[in-house]
């Protein structure tokens, strides 16, 4: 063993050895006997590199992954990549590198970064999602969900640059401009395909108070993106017309003060009422929720609860694809709303007063349930009670109905852009939509494409692809040239990783043993949208009869961010740290300034390189540092101090092991016999770090509680001869191999190391994870505090295990506490065994 710690080489060569055992050294087979645990972090974009926030949530997921193992599990930890998206694209018209290029370029150097860092993954199972072999089962899926009528197509405004003559995604659009060209984006009406995510709403609601293993943070999102209210739909006959405009609203108790109606752009009646080229100003600012634009129609509606006449007007911030795409609007009663009435001059009447009868605040509006005022018969009543009359009495004139509503919208999943899932879809002239028979796929994607970054997606103009013929009648006909939203891909891969490559993709039998997923780790950010579509896509599955497992993950663990101080130049703006060291900008030399600490980022500067990090400290120093410096859940601080401090404890234990190597050789294979301090210490360890993994996986407190065993450790000093020197040497070795044990699914390849130092002859990744006995773990004394009326009076040590009545005896016998209780009534005496004994006096 040498003397000095070599990160880079030990590292490199375990990496090494654990590749020559093959790709199946971590891999999972179906076992009628050891009970499985599927570990799964999110699969990253193969956007070239990966950065610190990776390197944070695939620690977590690792370690999860090697306890599991020596707890007996079997394990299955697979990777991949979620490979289609529109970077890929951009490249191609910047750069003039294909996608498919870019991507696997990308793909293969962070499956490197990946490997560098002893993540043990299933690397038999890896996938892209770009790959034909994944993305036809995307088709699969798709043409199943065409069958039971949850794939549909229907007209959808689209974000659209007239300057480009495309489409744009909703992160292409900045401050209402085009990302490419600047030029103002409109809304334009195309047909779009839909996935009928609404057919589960009532179910994916119900089923979130059983994510019990989920944050509840992450629970009420989803509740709310779902969005169910219990409300009224009330319908606003159009004066001189037989039209009537339909409404939803939570608050009838409002009803009375509605002042006026705002329909949608896209609201079929914003078309036949308002002037064209006034609507099209208007679907310019389509959306943008922060500006306030207004049409008047030049037409009233007539208020169902008190026949007022109100005008009807188009407005930019009502949505289509909320409620009805048209609203009541009182403006006594709700802020935009009020600020609307403000910059066009509107009435504004209160309906609903303070139940205390304070003064409505002047420029705001009243929000809050009251007491209803100026609200014919229901003048008087409380906002609750009037919900329900008002609701009676507008349903008893035929004139609305209660109904349950929901924010949540069918899944548009049309992209007019390249680098995706072809949707398999035949236009026929005489057959109209016809869905490619599942023997032809997949559609493949092709490659011979031309990237102009202006137009239609490349894919309209590959005359080989979209000229074939209909599948049903043998026409002629044009393919579907639109591909599928990415999120398609990370909506069901899960579950491709159940079944291996050489085994059918949707197998039954593995779906039953492997799913659900255990444990989840992955970013808050993708509280809604991703994990929203998994549990969606997991019950259609369900549906399909190809699994009876509704919920796709039985634990979800949302790391937080890795946060960095910016510094930013005056005359060079941002900086990296690099460029800021010493507080001077390496480029002029001005004083830099400090911002706040905030999550890394590229356009900021403020990140580390993971290659950087590991180069200079090791992989080990990288994860160890990652899951020390917080809580899992918590962001993480970087500290160049933090990382140092994690390799210093790693050179602590080297040193010890070395400085030691001959003693611990000598009682090789032999047990303690005795009790002491140290073999109390290294129980305690064991049951301590167990717990922390076991219970919320706080990684930060069981690094620490090995810490304190290798400080007690370094200050162990055995004795210098005799049959207490040969215990004491055993009792070393023995904390010795536990410690290495419990620290290797944190630092894999030091551990390993270390662990083929002392003479163990296999790799500790087959060892077991070490048990504990409380017995030995228990301390013979412990620390009791004693109060009097919840103030502490004084601690004193006791033996471990002292009954109730026994500490209570020893507490009042106490001169200090005898003093504080001297003529006065003792009430009652508690005891919290092992803690405290309060004393209740008056």
């Amino acid at each position: 063993m040498k003397k000095r710690y070599e990160p880079g080489e030990i590292e490199l060569k375990w990496q090494e050895i654990w590749a020559q055992k093959g790709k199946n050294i971590f891999s999972s087979r179906v076992s009628k006997t050891a009970p499985k645990f599927y570990c799964l972090e999110m699969f990253p974009y193969p956007s070239g590199k990966i950065h610190m926030g990776h390197v944070r949530n695939y620690a977590i997921g690792d370690v999860i992954a090697r306890y599991k193992r020596m707890r007996g599990y079997n394990v299955l930890h697979p990777m991949g990549w979620d490979a289609f998206g529109l970077p890929a694209e951009n490249a191609a018209i910047k750069e003039g590198v294909h996608p498919a290029r870019w991507t696997h370029e990308n793909i293969a150097y962070m499956k490197k970064q990946l490997v560098r860092l002893g993540l043990s993954y299933d690397w038999s199972r890896e996938l892209a999602t770009c790959l034909p072999e994944y993305y036809r089962w995307n088709q699969w899926f798709f043409i199943k969900m065409y069958e039971k009528g949850i794939a549909y197509r229907k007209a959808s405004f689209v974000n659209w640059c007239p300057s480009c003559s495309t489409v744009l995604a909703n992160e292409q659009v900045i401050e209402g401009k085009c990302w490419r060209c600047d030029s103002t984006v409109i809304q334009k009406e195309l047909e779009q395909w839909f996935l009928r995510i609404t057919a589960y709403q009532q179910e994916l609601l119900d089923a979130a108070d059983s994510l019990a293993g989920w944050p509840q943070k992450v629970v009420l999102m989803q509740k709310n993106w779902i969005g169910r209210s219990e409300g009224l739909e009330a319908m606003f006959r159009v004066e001189g017309s037989d039209e009537s405009i339909v409404v939803f609203t939570t608050r009838a108790d409002t009803l009375f003060g509605a002042r006026f109606i705002c329909l949608a752009p896209a609201h079929p009646l914003a078309e036949k009422f308002a002037e064209p080229g006034a609507l099209a100003k208007i679907r310019e600012h389509y959306g943008k929720v922060d500006e306030k634009h207004g049409l008047f129609t030049g037409r009233y509606a007539i208020n169902p609860a008190n026949g007022e006449k109100i005008p009807i007007y188009v407005a930019n911030f009502v949505l289509m694809e909320y409620g009805t795409g048209a609203i009541m609007s009182v403006p006594a009663h709700d802020q935009r709303d009020f600020e609307f009435a403000q910059k066009y001059g509107l009435p504004v009447k209160v309906a609903v007063k303070p139940e205390g009868g304070e003064e409505i605040p002047e420029g705001k509006a009243f929000e809050e349930d009251g007491i209803l005022a100026d609200s014919g018969p229901f003048t008087g009543l409380k906002s609750a009670e009037a919900r329900a009359k008002i609701a009676g009495f507008i349903e008893g004139k035929g004139m609305g109905r209660r109904m349950v509503n929901y924010r949540l919208r069918d899944w548009g999943i049309s992209r007019q852009r390249y680098w995706g899932t072809p949707i398999p879809i035949i236009y026929c002239e005489h057959c109209g939509a016809v869905p490619v028979p599942e023997k032809d796929l997949p559609v493949i994607l092709p490659e011979d494409v031309k990237f102009t970054g202006t137009g239609a997606s490349p894919l309209a103009e590959a005359e080989n692809f979209v000229n074939t013929v209909c599948p049903s009648c043998g026409g002629k006909a044009r393919r579907e040239t639109d591909t599928m939203d990415t999120f398609m891909d990370s909506s069901w891969y899960y579950v491709r990783y159940c079944s291996r490559k050489d085994e059918p993709a949707l197998d039954k039998e593995n779906l039953r043993y492997y799913m659900p997923v255990d444990q989840y780790v992955g970013g808050v950010e993708h509280a809604v949208l991703h994990l929203l579509y998994s549990r969606f896509f997991m019950r259609v599955i369900r549906d399909l009869g190809l699994s009876e497992v509704p919920e796709p993950f039985q634990r979800l663990l949302t790391q937080g961010m890795v946060c960095m101080e910016t510094t930013r130049c005056p005359e060079h703006g941002w900086l990296y740290p690099s460029e800021a060291e010493g507080g001077v900008c390496a480029k002029c030399g001005r004083s830099v300034e400090r911002g706040r600490t905030e999550k890394m980022s590229k356009s900021k500067r403020n990140v580390v390189d993971p290659d950087h990090l590991i180069k200079t400290y090791g992989a080990d120093t990288a994860r160890l540092f990652s899951l020390f410096a917080a809580p899992p859940e918590n962001d993480l601080q970087w500290s160049e101090k933090g990382v140092e401090g994690a390799q210093r404890f790693i050179l602590r234990v080297w040193a010890f092991i070395h400085d030691n190597m001959e003693r611990l050789e000598a009682v090789k294979g032999q047990l303690p016999e005795g009790k002491s301090p140290l073999l109390r210490k290294t129980h305690q360890t064991i049951m301590r770090v167990t717990r922390d993994i076991e219970r919320e996986y706080h990684f930060n407190t069981a690094i620490a509680a090995m810490m304190e065993l290798v400080n007690t450790l370094t200050a162990f000093e055995p004795a210098e001869s005799g049959p207490e020197n040969r215990e004491d040497l055993r009792q070393m070795r023995f904390a010795v191999e536990k410690m290495l044990l419990l620290l290797s699914p944190f630092c894999p390849h030091v551990a390993e190391e270390l662990w083929e130092a002392i003479g163990m002859p296999a790799s500790i990744r087959l060892e077991s994870w070490p048990g504990y006995d409380e017995e030995a773990a228990r301390e013979e004394e412990i620390e009791l505090v004693i109060q009097v009326n919840g103030k502490v009076r004084t601690k004193i040590m006791v033996p471990h295990g002292l009954p109730d009545d026994e500490l209570k005896t020893r507490a009042m016998a106490l001169p200090r506490i005898q003093d504080a209780v001297a003529g006065r009534q003792v009430i009652n005496i508690f005891a919290v065994k092992g803690k405290l004994v309060n004393i209740v006096i008056r």
